[in-house]
């Protein structure tokens, strides 16, 4: 084990599904492999396959990631998700006093950037300058075009710092170039012992459905970004391979500036995917607690420490990756704000390593809850409780709710335990869907 702090560049896809890259069984595309930076990194570091995000839904996870903590205990994670109506609003937001992972790590010695999506509550009451970033370039709102940098009302939204900052390119170009520029920026210090965190939160592929050639379709799509008239699998594997390859210059950064021994890169994304997304085996998706929703990739490399070619099916969720690097940083817990989240240090020294994780969910929409625990999973959806053994059965087809009830009222009285331990759902609390039954059929 290295006794230099890594430096760490935690990137998150957005709306990704659990089989979208090569390296968790997707197909090719047309053009060939999707995902070939990753499925490296995957095959030089460690792939966790029974990972999870907080919520099957962006802004709540991000919550969880920042603050090390379940969502549930924030007023703002409460929104489903945040959305522009939130505009101006001092509650529905990262309050900026609450202790945050960057925060926790600037406060070590750390350098700090968040470079993509922030998505936790709109200034002047939040930002990401307020909770603990020195840096931040990205956009403020849940989705943006990848041309014009607007959001869904309408309204420019391309960040540097606290200013807006109309710059011209593809926005996932534009978020991999200010990655390479930090990493060069940040090096010469980190090689002085002073490290970086490198928050890179890329709003691919979430919707719109554009890649680097269709900046015509800005225009088209301007009036609705949910572009629920296009999009396909062609262009949406276009669209993570330009994630992917840009993933690539960062990863050459790292080895011209000599830091990529010494750096912990760990990659996911916010939810399960989304209309155009691969989740085989996995049923369902975003805004659904079926493992479609919630089970996403999780890749961990750092050559110093990190043995190649590992799998772990050790349980994890969001909230842990922050909690472990707060503590690979050599920093600790707020002690009015403990951390739900638990440290995966000991994973990431040797593979084999398990430990028991109960996973705990909720969500306003369709009044879902679930409880991940061992081999089995407690879920309720639109009031039916259901019980399925995800080794045996990952696509939640065979309940066995009533062959083991003891099982089931046992995990359901565990929920509901926890469930008093969190704030209840805020009677004003919205769902924002976006499209229904009305615009595609159901998954």
């Amino acid at each position: 084990m290295t006794t230099q702090r890594p430096n760490i560049i935690f990137i998150v896809a957005d709306d990704l599904g659990f089989a979208d890259l090569g390296c968790y069984g997707g197909r090719e595309a047309e053009f060939g492999p999707v995902s070939p930076v990753l499925d490296r990194l995957a095959a030089n570091g460690l792939k966790f396959t029974q990972g999870y995000s907080n919520s099957p839904v962006c802004s709540p996870t991000r919550f969880a990631l920042m603050t090390a903590r379940y969502q549930y205990r924030l007023r703002g994670a409460a929104e489903e998700p945040i959305n522009s109506k939130s505009k101006g609003s001092t509650t529905l937001g990262l309050p900026p006093a609450h202790p945050t992972l960057p925060s926790l790590l600037r406060s070590a010695g750390y350098r700090t950037a968040l470079i993509g999506k922030w998505h936790l509550g709109y200034p002047p009451a939040f930002g990401p300058l307020k909770s603990g970033y020195e840096e931040f370039f990205g956009p403020m709102s849940g989705g943006v075009d990848y041309f014009t940098h607007a959001s869904n009302n309408g309204t420019h939204d391309l960040y540097a710092g606290e200013e807006e900052k109309h710059e011209e390119g593809y926005l996932t170009d534009l978020l991999s170039q200010r990655a390479v520029d930090y990493v060069k920026r940040m090096a010469p210090g980190a090689t002085q012992g002073t490290p970086f965190f490198l928050s890179l939160h890329y709003t691919a592929p979430h919707w719109p459905w554009e890649t680097r050639e269709d900046h015509a379709l800005a225009q088209e799509v301007k009036d609705n970004l949910f572009h629920l008239h296009g999009g396909n699998i062609h262009t949406y594997h276009r669209m993570i391979h330009h994630m992917d390859e840009g993933i690539g210059w960062v990863v050459d950064a790292l080895k011209k500036t000599g830091q990529l021994d010494n750096t912990l890169i760990v990659f996911t994304s916010d939810n399960g995917g989304e209309r155009f997304s691969d989740n085989w085996p996995l049923v369902g998706g975003k805004m659904d607690l079926t493992e479609g929703g919630i089970r996403v990739p999780w890749i961990a490399h750092w050559p110093a420490v990190i043995a190649p070619g590992g799998t772990s099916t050790q349980h994890c969720m969001t909230m842990d990756w922050s909690a472990t690097m707060v503590e690979l940083a050599g920093a600790k817990a707020d002690a009015a704000h403990p951390f739900d989240g638990v440290s995966m240090a000991p994973v990431l020294r040797d593979a084999r390593h398990q430990f028991e994780r109960p996973l705990y969910w909720r969500m306003n929409h369709r009044g879902q809850r679930a409880l991940r625990m061992g081999d089995y999973k407690y879920l309720r959806v639109d009031g039916n409780d259901y019980l399925f053994n995800i080794p045996a059965d990952e696509r939640e087809r065979a309940n066995i709710a009533k062959r083991e009830p003891a099982r089931l009222d046992a995990m359901r009285a565990a929920w509901e335990a926890w469930d008093k331990t969190v704030p209840a759902i805020p009677e004003d609390a919205t769902i924002s869907l976006g499209y229904s039954v009305k615009d595609m059929p159901q998954r």
